[in-house]
């Protein structure tokens, strides 16, 4: 693992990056069709000009056209969604549960965020022990209301205060496990939950750092959509280490 001073640089560094969560001004569900895209168009803008351009969705992807253009298709993106630069902003088609949204970044923002966290806490570095499960199906509550499936293959446990804890990640990001968890710090820390990175995984271990315990995006704006931690990820006890609330 790098340091955790060089993680937390990189974190911030992602946060405030034009395809970071901080100059996300909207995210609007779509159907498949051609729509007028603008301040003043059927698929409205919070900003910009009256016609930014012409949004093409079908089942072979979605493609943008600026008034003086040809159409454009949005670029896949590794660990992410498609993508298309339409100055001054980043389109982004978004899909959850089947269901694709038009999410914009305004790319003339200039986001800054302070970051704070628990004092580092070495106890808080387990190495957990890690276990693959016959793959079930699960429905997860997201934080607007919905519910979306995941599919679950591993756990991860520890001893704390002499019980056994058991964490399940719902979520996979670049090869490795993510877990939505909340403890008992929640409103120190952000109050819905709380993402940690596995890292490490051997075939019957896993590293658990809580110092990298992070704030998910819905802790940021308003227009992002995060999943809620399933009941067994809801911890009765205070893990002081981490990201606390932005």
């Amino acid at each position: 693992m790098i340091p955790l001073s060089d993680w937390r640089a990189a974190r911030l560094a992602a946060l405030t990056a034009p395809d970071g969560w901080l100059n996300l001004v909207a995210r609007i569900e779509l159907s498949p069709g051609t729509f007028q895209v603008g301040r003043t168009q059927s698929i409205a803008l919070p900003s910009g000009p009256d016609l930014l351009g012409t949004l093409t969705l079908g089942p072979d992807g979605a493609s943008f056209a600026r008034p003086w253009a040809a159409p454009q298709p949005f670029t896949p993106v590794a660990d992410a969604f498609p993508q298309l630069r339409a100055d001054p902003f980043l389109l982004e088609i978004h899909t959850v549960d089947g269901v694709p949204a038009l999410r914009v970044r305004d790319l003339t923002l200039q986001p800054a965020v302070t970051l704070r966290s628990f004092l580092e806490a070495p106890d808080w570095v387990i190495r957990a022990k890690w276990e693959s499960i016959a793959p079930e199906t699960a429905e997860i509550a997201m934080k607007d209301g919905s519910t979306a499936a995941v599919t679950l293959t591993h756990r991860a446990s520890f001893q704390h205060q002499g019980k056994t804890v058991t964490l399940t990640p719902t979520h996979w990001k670049s090869g490795q496990p993510m877990f939505v968890f909340r403890d008992a710090t929640a409103g120190q820390t952000y109050p819905a939950c709380r993402f940690l990175m596995g890292e490490d995984a051997g075939s019957d271990e896993i590293t658990l750092d809580f110092n990298r315990a992070f704030t998910p995006p819905c802790g940021f704006t308003d227009h992002a959509i995060c999943p809620l931690p399933p009941p067994g990820n809801i911890l009765p006890f205070r893990v002081e280490a981490g990201e606390l609330a932005p």
